[in-house]
């Protein structure tokens, strides 16, 4: 799948154009959730996934989502979503979530996330609050 988006950026689920160096970087050096995150796990972690989706612009990845499911049957957990800051206010990363969401091979399960900054964005595409009956344990 290729998606084409205004302004000139593309979303594009093909895992090989992943450009692993970009989402490590981001993700050990710039978020919040996954600081000093060795390169070799956040590799295995998107090869790994059961569907990755790239936000480009000028075919320089500046966005990322991935998701980790039930070998697709029921439940998909959404995870290490990002657009480069410099990217942000396009309503890039509301486009990135609703193609992981909403198209291709897990559109319909029940989806799960964490997030401790973008409730209203995620609350867009059906994300409700946080529940009474969500556990976590932390690593």
């Amino acid at each position: 799948m290729k998606r084409v988006l205004a302004e000139g950026y593309e979303l594009d689920d093909d895992p090989d154009r992943i450009d692993i160096d970009a989402v490590h970087a981001y993700i050990s050096g710039e978020s919040y959730w996954g600081q000093g995150r060795p390169r070799a796990v956040v590799e295995r972690a998107v090869r790994k996934s059961a569907r990755v989706v790239g936000l480009y612009k000028d075919d320089a990845q500046v966005g990322f989502s991935r998701a980790v499911t039930d070998e697709g049957a029921n439940v998909s957990y959404l995870a290490d979503v990002y657009v480069l800051a410099e990217h942000r206010g396009h309503g890039l990363g509301l486009e990135l979530v609703r193609e992981m969401v909403d198209n291709g091979p897990l559109a319909g399960n029940t989806w799960l996330l964490h997030t401790r900054d973008m409730h209203e964005l995620y609350a867009k595409l059906g994300f409700g609050p946080p529940g009474e009956r969500l556990m976590e344990r932390p690593s």
